[in-house]
């Protein structure tokens, strides 16, 4: 774990849903959402992706992987933050209600 204090309030070990392609493949996260029910966290490349790429990880692994995400520890459930490269500032916004 990287010495920095912890920034989320959630645990160290609260799952997270991401996918294959940034646990595995090196691509960036470069969207971030929070369900408006739960508050679960999720972490995505922003580009399309298959169910079957879909993994379950520990918050902690997620801030290991990418510690720039702590930039957006305090996103709210509902809200979702969006940007274009690491390093790259994060645009919130508020999550459309799907149809």
């Amino acid at each position: 774990m990287s010495k920095s204090k912890w920034p989320f309030r959630e645990p160290p070990n609260e799952a997270t849903i991401t996918v294959r392609q940034i646990v595995e493949g090196g691509l960036p996260i470069l969207m971030i959402a929070r369900d408006a029910e739960e508050g679960g966290w999720q972490f995505l490349t922003g580009g399309e992706f298959n169910m079957d790429d879909g993994m379950v990880v520990g918050l902690q692994e997620m801030w290991e992987i990418d510690p720039t995400i702590a930039e957006v520890a305090g996103l709210k459930p509902g809200w979702e933050a969006c940007r274009e490269r690491v390093g790259g500032p994060w645009r919130r916004s508020e999550q459309e209600d799907l149809p």
